[in-house]
């Protein structure tokens, strides 16, 4: 199955970063206040990072490394990402 690891945006422009086997439906959760304390008292997020991993072990073990970065190391995660959707939109 699956896994995706995950960084949000909250309202509060902070970062918030967790993993799924069912993205849309967990975004649904966090915006409807229902998928973690932390996003439930700043909402609405955004998804600005995505990682595909091959199973939950190793979504986990990068949710980790990922939560420990420095925050400006995040926002270059996402910036990464944002690039690379813009080059691969038509």
């Amino acid at each position: 199955m699956v896994y995706y690891v995950y960084m949000l945006r909250c309202h509060d422009k902070s970062l918030y970063t967790g993993i799924t086997n069912n993205l849309n439906k967990r975004l649904a959760l966090h915006n409807n206040g229902k998928a973690s304390r932390y996003t439930r008292t700043r909402l609405p997020v955004e998804l600005v990072y995505i990682e595909t991993c091959e199973n939950k072990s190793t979504a986990l073990k990068r949710e980790y490394k990922m939560k420990s970065l420095k925050k400006q190391k995040k926002e270059q995660l996402v910036l990464s990402c944002q690039l690379e959707l813009e080059r691969d939109a038509p």
